[in-house]
C-alpha cells in the first residue's frame, strides 16, 4: 500500500488537494478533521472532547488523535494506499504511525509539504466558510457566502468555531510551535517533497502529483 502524508497549516489547502489527488491516483483520502468533526456530530463523550480542543484552537492530545486515527487505518480495506490529511501533527504521532506502518510491513512513501505565508494563512481562514453537509469550503466576497448556500449540494454555509481571526491566530501558533519540526522529521528521512502553496490550484494539484509519482 502507498502512502501519502499531506503536511501544512490550516488554510494551506491541503484538504481540498487531499481530495483532488486522492481521487486522481485512485487512493483512499483520510482527512483527520472530518475524523473529529463526525465525533463531534455524535455527541460523544470522545465528540465533546474534541470539541473542546478544536474551539480553543488547540490540537486534540496525542493519545486521543492516535488512537482515533490507528483505528480508522486498521479498518480500511482493499485500497491501494491513502493520502493522510491532518495526520501526523506532532513527533509523537509520527512515531506512532511509522511503527503501526512497520508491524504491517508498509511505511511512508512520499510527504507532501504545502508551503504558504503565514500572512495568507490568515487571511484565507478567517475568511473561510463551509457546507455543512458535504463540506465543500468558500471565501468571503463569494456569491454562495453572501446567499448563504453550497453551490454544489445547496447546504447551508457556516463558520467554523475555528476558523475566527483571534482562533486563527492561536492555530496557526500551535502549528508551528508543534506540527512544523515535522517537515526536518521528514525532510532528513528523504521523504519531504516542498510544494508552493501560492500557485494556481490546478498547478499545485499537477505538482503534488508529479512528487508522488516521481518519489522527489
Amino acid at each position: 500500500m502507498y502512502n501519502v502524508i499531506f503536511l501544512g497549516a490550516p488554510g494551506s489547502g491541503k484538504g481540498t488537494q487531499g481530495e483532488v489527488v486522492a481521487k486522481e491516483l485512485k487512493l483512499a483520502h483520510m482527512a483527520t478533521g472530518d475524523l473529529f468533526r463526525k465525533a463531534i456530530e455524535r455527541g460523544d463523550e470522545l465528540g465533546d472532547t474534541v470539541k473542546s480542543y478544536m474551539e480553543r484552537g488547540e490540537l486534540v492530545p496525542d493519545e486521543i488523535t492516535i488512537s482515533v486515527v490507528l483505528k480508522h487505518l486498521a479498518g480500511l480495506k482493499d485500497v491501494s494506499g491513502i493520502i493522510l490529511d491532518g495526520f501526523p501533527r506532532s513527533l509523537r504521532q509520527a512515531e506512532a504511525l511509522d511503527e503501526a506502518l512497520v508491524k504491517q510491513g508498509e511505511g511512508i512513501g512520499r510527504v507532501i509539504y504545502i508551503n504558504v505565508p503565514e500572512d495568507e494563512l490568515v487571511r484565507r481562514l478567517s475568511g473561510r466558510w463551509v457546507c455543512r453537509s458535504c463540506q465543500s469550503p468558500y471565501q468571503c466576497g463569494c456569491a454562495e457566502v453572501a446567499e448563504g448556500k453550497c453551490s454544489r449540494c445547496q447546504g447551508e454555509l457556516y463558520q467554523r468555531p475555528d476558523d475566527t481571526p483571534e482562533t486563527v491566530k492561536e492555530r496557526l501558533k500551535v502549528y508551528f510551535s508543534k506540527t512544523a519540526p515535522l517537515i526536518e522529521y521528514y525532510r532528513s528521512k528523504g521523504k519531504l517533497s516542498e510544494i508552493d502553496g501560492m500557485a494556481e490550484i490546478t498547478e499545485v494539484t499537477k505538482r503534488i502529483i508529479s512528487a508522488i509519482k516521481c518519489g522527489k
